[in-house]
């Protein structure tokens, strides 16, 4: 295995073999440019296709890329898995249809100076820019609107990119209860409740590919992990 890296990058895949590959390939070839010591860790979670012989090929051709399988289709359970599994003294979570590595070096500024534990990327701040479709954008309001109502969240977005200080953060991944869709709420969530230094920066959200699992498909799902998010954070605590 390579020397420790420095930076962790968690990015979970599934149903991707349509871009992985060179999204993959483009990332190293930007990352190379910023001569940073890491490790690229992909999450795979219950794909049908070439997902995992395609990441497993990547995983051959460059050591700094890693793979595993989470086993079944649970966007949540693979990012956790990759944030234990990361051995870095700094995460950024991604994704695959995005890899922007604008925001990387925003936030390991603000990380290496000591100005934040936690660094979210977000599309619905002042700033950002979200050029998704529209009901994407509204379904980004009303789940953030019920995080607020339900829980005194007190930030702008708890899904997509972020980077953070293993750590000072790892605990909050592990003590995480719910998965799937609201994995990430929960762990954004936890981290603003136990007092770790969160900064929130604008990002642009230009996606590669439609989602993998359609919007509707997914709102069952995740008024039902809205429900266990409440009770796991208000009842379990």
């Amino acid at each position: 295995m390579p020397p420790e890296p420095r930076i962790s990058i968690v990015i979970p895949i599934y149903n991707e073999e349509a871009i992985l590959h060179a999204a993959v390939v483009d990332l190293i070839d930007r990352l190379s440019e910023l001569d940073w010591p890491y490790e690229l860790l992909l999450a795979e979670n219950g794909s049908r296709d070439a997902t995992v012989k395609i990441a497993e090929g990547l995983a051959e051709r460059f050591e700094q890329v890693h793979t595993f399988s989470f086993g079944q289709p649970n966007y949540g359970g693979a990012l956790k898995s990759g944030i234990l599994r990361a051995r870095g003294e700094f995460v950024i979570c991604d994704e695959i249809d995005l890899c922007d590595t604008d925001f990387y070096v925003r936030a390991m500024d603000l990380l290496e100076t000591n100005r934040a534990d936690l660094v979210v990327g977000s599309k619905a701040m002042r700033g950002a820019s979200d050029e998704r479709p529209i009901v994407r954008r509204v379904a980004t309001k009303v789940i953030n609107g019920m995080l607020r109502a339900s829980l005194g969240f007190r930030g702008t977005d708890t899904h997509g990119l972020k980077a953070f200080r293993r750590a000072a953060l790892v605990e909050v991944a592990r003590s995480c209860l719910v998965d799937k869709d609201l994995f990430a709420s929960e762990f954004v969530i936890r981290a603003e409740r136990s007092g770790v230094r969160s900064v929130e920066i604008p990002i642009r959200v230009l996606e590669k590919r439609a989602p993998a699992i359609h919007l509707f498909r997914r709102v069952p799902n995740v008024l039902k992990n809205m429900a266990r998010l409440v009770y796991a954070i208000r009842i379990q605590g």
